[in-house]
């Protein structure tokens, strides 16, 4: 940052260009983790306050033993998941240049 505001860089251009790339990467990871914890906050909200949802639809499968829309949700939280996991490897290396390949 110092050498970039030495060479004149407004202070704007040094924010964008060095400090969010770096500060980003946590960033991005954190985001990751906190999809699950959306999907499961989705399931306790809708059951709790009675709105209907594929959250109060998935525990009412469960109480009802039906092991399909279990499934289902299952393979659909997990999809997200691994969406979640892919964007974030894609926005690693439009972050920070030393993830891509060369």
């Amino acid at each position: 940052m110092r050498t970039a505001r030495a060479k004149g860089l407004s202070e704007l251009r040094v924010l964008f260009r060095h400090v969010l790339k770096n500060a980003m990467i946590p960033i991005l990871t954190g985001v990751v983790v906190v999809i699950p914890l959306l999907f499961m906050g989705s399931l306790l909200t809708e059951s709790f306050f009675g709105i209907p949802g594929l959250g109060s639809y998935t525990i009412d499968a469960i109480n009802a033993q039906d092991f399909s829309v279990v499934r289902a949700m299952v393979f659909l939280g997990s999809m997200l998941y691994i969406a979640g996991l892919v964007l974030t490897d894609i926005s690693y290396t439009i972050v920070d240049p030393r993830v891509r390949l060369q």
